[in-house]
């Protein structure tokens, strides 16, 4: 045994340091044979993929042996909430247990930190859209005074959507540098001289492929230094890197620096430039870009991604993207002849400048081996460009120092080889772990599948969800989760359950994806439990509600991934181009991994019970339904609907009162 092997058998012992700390302690056998392969693959210098099955304690399990292994380390994970999780509460507890003089940093990206130069400018504009807004900029201006991290998520009751945001944030765009008469005081800088001093370092994967393609987060910076890179929750990496390693014009990028360019000109140089001409150009040519994109869509709901070749074939959508590049260059033009005024002028032509490139290279053909699409919402629409998977990217930064690189998450397939994530970011050699869950599902956990129901695409599909989450939620008395893979469904089934509610009088309350702030919602349903909540994408991993809180999660069909979005037509045809066969190599694995997700809301502890029910028949009579079915967690299954209700009627009967 190494000596890392030692000490991490030695924390996890029952009258070990872990056991000391917290009187809760567990000792798990699949915890600490995850711990020693991420220990090997330290002494190693090795990369390691370990899914891990909820209740493993796989935090600790790549914790513990990277803080002991006395190791410069990173850990990157999905968000900014889990990043506070791991910074302010998982790592404290084991550096005091483990008893390490450890240095912590937590390193995010600019849009996460307060800008003090921007506060001032948009302090002084006068451009804030309502008395909300004015309001709100009030209240970062007193917090401000006494921050020390300048880290927005430290204030509370701040909406993470607030058009103040981006006006008191920086970006690599507008941001100075060394220019700026606030850069010594400058909050992102502070955090990232904390970073480059600390012996750990949390980031998220969005920081680490930014950083990658723009070089501005400070990771490249960090990473060279680090001999341990371990990424949590790392089925979202392939995701995040795609969205960073490509290239983006926005129309509310253009329609940004077009408000900024007016504020600074009018503000350090007014009346040398027709700086109302220049902006309000560049405005027009960004609002005309969207509705070219938009085309003869009349309105557009919700946000989707639109096939390229839909629009780049009409000559007034690429003349629209040409006028963007033109506006930007003469913006470009003014800027130049006033630059020597203030540093704001320098960065601001730099910015007019990017974007024109980015408008140049969106009129002529894509990079091989990219794809384009475009992004609309009902405020904007985003030309991209984008590689089909990390491979490449993840390679070069492997290839390029020899140390540790630790990848984890519950779910990253659904074979042996964990194909559906090691193929898409580039580890076919790395070594492979699958460490299953110590709940014991076959107690507490029952499946059931509605073998005659509507068809997804029939219909009446939506109402018949409706229903059934009805009968259920009834049972329980509420306690349930209906996920759903679309919004169009998210929104029938939600209002359908409301009318059955209504209808029989009953008490229970819907809380539907979109009607309050994510977080407001779980606390809603945590507080008032005759609730059913129904979500969509952002509730189908992420959410912990351990207990009799949540006892039934209902999915409302497999969630194949949509065969016309266009990132994922172009997946299909290079594995059509390999000979593969990609309903089975690739919709059937995507489709696995978010079910595992969905299924995983279910049970969070030993003592959780409850029922999962897939409202789709194909999971029970196609021939691919026993693949995905063995991809879940081993539950018993229910064969009738009758079972089920019995099943839910034993757990209410078990239940706490409320």
């Amino acid at each position: 045994m190494s000596i890392l092997r030692d000490h991490v058998a030695q924390a996890f012992a029952s009258g070990g340091p872990l056991a000391e700390a917290d009187e809760r302690y567990v000792e798990r056998e699949v915890q600490q044979h995850m711990a020693y392969a991420v220990a090997d693959a330290i002494d190693e210098q090795r990369a390691l993929v370990a899914e891990a099955g909820t209740g493993v304690g796989k935090t600790f399990a790549y914790l513990v042996p990277t803080l002991l292994s006395g190791k410069r380390a990173l850990v990157s994970t999905a968000t900014k909430s889990l990043q506070d999780q791991l910074f302010l509460r998982d790592l404290p507890r084991l550096r005091d247990a483990l008893q390490l003089p450890v240095s912590l940093a937590l390193l995010k990206g600019r849009a996460s930190y307060l800008c003090l130069h921007r506060m001032k400018q948009a302090h002084q504009s006068a451009q804030l859209p309502d008395r909300w807004a004015v309001r709100t900029l009030a209240k970062i201006e007193a917090w401000a005074q006494g921050t020390q991290s300048g880290d927005l998520a430290e204030l509370e009751g701040l909406d993470e959507r607030s058009s103040v945001i981006p006006l008191v944030t920086s970006s690599r765009e507008n941001c100075l540098g060394s220019e700026c008469a606030d850069y010594r005081q400058c909050h992102v800088m502070k955090a990232r001289r904390e970073a480059m001093a600390a012996d750990l370092v949390v980031v998220n994967h969005h920081l680490f492929f930014a950083d990658m393609a723009l070089r501005d987060s400070g990771v490249a910076e960090l990473l060279p230094s680090v001999e341990v890179a371990v990424f949590d929750e790392a089925h979202q990496l392939a995701e995040a890197g795609v969205q960073f390693l490509g290239v983006t014009l926005g129309s509310a990028q253009v329609i940004d620096f077009a408000r900024d360019m007016l504020a600074a000109g009018l503000q350090l140089a007014r009346g040398l430039m027709p700086w109302q001409d220049l902006s309000a150009a560049c405005d027009r040519a960004a609002r005309e870009l969207r509705l070219a994109a938009v085309g003869p869509l009349r309105e557009v709901r919700g946000s989707f991604k639109l096939r390229w070749d839909e629009r780049s074939t009409r000559d007034e959508f690429i003349a629209c993207i040409g006028a963007v590049a033109q506006a930007c260059l003469a913006a470009a033009e003014a800027l130049d002849t006033v630059d020597e005024l203030a540093p704001d002028f320098t960065k601001l032509a730099e910015r007019a400048r990017a974007l024109a490139s980015h408008a140049e290279r969106f009129r002529h053909d894509a990079v091989p081996g990219h794809v384009r699409w475009i992004d609309l919402s009902p405020h904007q629409a985003r030309l991209v460009e984008s590689p089909l998977d990390i491979r490449e990217a993840l390679r070069e930064q492997m290839d390029a120092a020899s140390k540790a690189w630790i990848f984890t998450s519950a779910t990253l397939g659904d074979d042996e080889r964990l194909s559906w994530f090691t193929e898409s970011a580039g580890l076919d050699d790395a070594t492979v772990l699958r460490v299953g869950s110590p709940f014991d599902y076959a107690a507490h956990a029952r499946l059931y599948v509605p073998t005659r129901f509507p068809k997804p695409n029939e219909p009446a599909h939506p109402a018949e969800v409706a229903a059934l989450a009805a009968r259920f939620a009834r049972a329980l008395g509420g306690r349930t989760f209906v996920l759903t893979t679309t919004l169009r469904a998210l929104q029938a089934i939600g209002d359908r359950l409301r009318e059955s509610f209504e209808a029989e009088g009953d008490s229970i309350q819907v809380l539907q994806q979109g009607d309050a702030p994510k977080r407001q919602l779980l606390q809603q349903f945590l507080n008032q439990p005759r609730s059913v909540l129904v979500g969509s994408q952002s509730f189908w991993e992420g959410i912990d509600v351990p207990g009799e809180a949540l006892q039934c999660v209902l999915i409302d069909k497999l969630p194949f991934p949509p065969p016309n979005d266009p990132l994922v037509e172009a997946r299909v045809k290079r594995l059509e181009s390999e000979g593969r066969n990609p309903f089975a190599d690739y919709f059937i694995a995507e489709a696995a991994v978010s079910l595992k997700q969905g299924a995983g809301r279910l049970i969070r502890s030993e003592t959780d019970r409850g029922l999962l029910v897939v409202c789709d028949p194909r999971m029970a009579g196609m021939n691919y339904g026993k693949r995905l079915r063995e991809a879940l967690p081993p539950m018993t299954r229910v064969m009738s609907e009758e079972e089920a209700l019995a099943w839910l009627n034993d757990l209410s009967a078990a239940a706490l009162p409320f």
